[in-house]
């Protein structure tokens, strides 16, 4: 059976420029709606589905994503392998706006979200194994997409992830990295303990979008963001045409 592949989109990029559309599907979910319908069509002739984390008009805060929703609906369509795009600020000294990075760990620092699929009208209580969280193949096909393309992309590093939607003090940056975390984001989890829990491959591509609170010596602006984001998703759009090309 041929797999099929989702990217789902985070800040920055609520649209694929290069994905030739074909439909867009409505899913109802046990958990309630996904952030949106599911825009299916082809990158570089493969069959690919797409999904904006935040909603296609980006109105939806990480705290308030549908997690399970988003990731349930993908699985049932067929989906089996997962790239999620995400904006990160950079905490580690070789991790500056502008660069990828495949993260290969995450800690998670949120609370209140639905964060499992196994908690309610159980036949047995189940555990998954989650000592490394992102699916290994799939994280190796990015790194030598990136290579490919000669893209500037970091090959590994911890996520931490925040709750938002406000951005970290300083001292919290401080606390992320004492823990070993090398970027800050606020969509990791529980996005990838559900796709595992769902059996989907699932690997990240960050981009970085500003150095993290403390790490500058200044203010973090939205519109230092979103010129960074600017740049960094052109990027991840070249990343996306050569990794489908190896899956």
């Amino acid at each position: 059976m041929a797999q099929l592949l989702a990217i789902i989109g985070g800040t920055g990029l609520t649209s694929l420029e290069t994905l030739s559309i074909s439909h867009r599907e409505m899913v109802s979910t046990p958990y309630g709606e996904p952030s949106g319908p599911l825009t299916h069509g082809e990158l570089g002739g493969k069959a690919v589905v797409f999904l904006a984390r935040h909603g296609y008009g980006h109105t939806i805060p990480p705290h308030k994503v549908n997690y399970r929703a988003n990731l349930w609906a993908l699985q049932h369509i067929g989906v089996d392998q997962v790239i999620a795009v995400a904006a990160v600020g950079g905490i580690r000294a070789d991790m500056e706006p502008g660069c990828l990075v495949f993260p290969d760990q995450i800690i998670d620092y949120t609370w209140s979200r639905g964060h499992t699929f196994f908690e309610d009208d159980l036949t047995h209580v189940t555990h998954i194994d989650f000592t490394y969280p992102y699916c290994e193949e799939l994280r190796q096909k990015l790194i030598q997409a990136a290579r490919h393309a000669g893209l500037d992309a970091r090959e590994g590093g911890t996520y931490g992830t925040m709750q938002g939607p406000r951005l970290e003090t300083a001292a919290e940056i401080m606390r992320l990295e004492r823990d070993g975390c090398d970027m800050v984001g606020m969509t990791g989890m529980p996005e990838a303990a559900l796709a595992r829990e769902l059996d989907l491959r699932y690997a990240a591509c960050a981009v970085v979008a500003n150095w993290a609170a403390g790490k500058s010596g200044g203010k973090i602006t939205m519109e230092d963001i979103q010129h960074q984001l600017t740049g960094g998703m052109e990027k991840v759009e070249i990343l996306l045409r050569e990794v489908v090309a190896l899956l």
